[in-house]
């Protein structure tokens, strides 16, 4: 018998930790595809000048390899901010239409700003980022925060993954046990 495939979306604010426990499980699992929709982005010339356009335009093909991967049985990390519920259901139903197994949890921190604030800048993208949220009102990430937050708590099986500074083994070694523990 074989296994399906898993869809593991970590969701989040900016700078608590998504992408470093993508990578992580991905490191850890073999074979699962790490979609950076972030990462992805780059891979468009031009995508410096405008960031949010060029995030629109590769999330159908984001949606497009997600759905090509896990058909050919493979699983999937996705580290993506997504707070719109319609975009949401996109990457879900994707997953699920082609027989995934779709696990949701929202990677949570205290301090989101200060997180933010402290994180690396040592990939082109995350410049981009850090330079919108400069741009963006104080109150900004906070406000993401209590927008996933709404959106999360109306998803059933979804898990909040709440993560300390530093500590990204405790992290990883929850969400080891949400995934198996979660439905599906």
């Amino acid at each position: 018998m074989t296994r399906q495939p898993l869809v593991l979306h970590l969701n989040g604010a900016p700078g608590v930790g998504k992408s470093t426990l993508a990578r992580l499980w991905a490191d850890r699992h073999p074979g699962t595809l790490l979609l950076d929709i972030d990462v992805l982005r780059t891979w468009v010339s031009g995508w410096e000048d405008d960031y949010v356009a060029v995030g629109a335009t590769v999330r159908p093909a984001a949606v497009a390899l997600l759905s090509a991967y896990v058909r050919n049985g493979g699983s999937v990390v996705l580290p993506q901010l997504l707070a719109d519920p319609a975009e949401l259901d996109r990457f879900r139903s994707a997953a699920l239409e082609t027989g995934g197994r779709w696990v949701e949890v929202l990677v949570e921190a205290d301090d989101v700003a200060a997180r933010f604030g402290s994180r690396a800048i040592d990939q082109p993208h995350l410049e981009a980022v850090h330079r919108l949220v400069e741009a963006a009102p104080d109150d900004h990430l906070a406000r993401y925060v209590d927008r996933l937050r709404g959106l999360v708590d109306t998803m059933p099986g979804a898990v909040r993954l709440a993560t300390t500074d530093g500590d990204v083994e405790a992290a990883y070694a929850v969400l080891v046990e949400t995934v198996r523990d979660a439905p599906g």
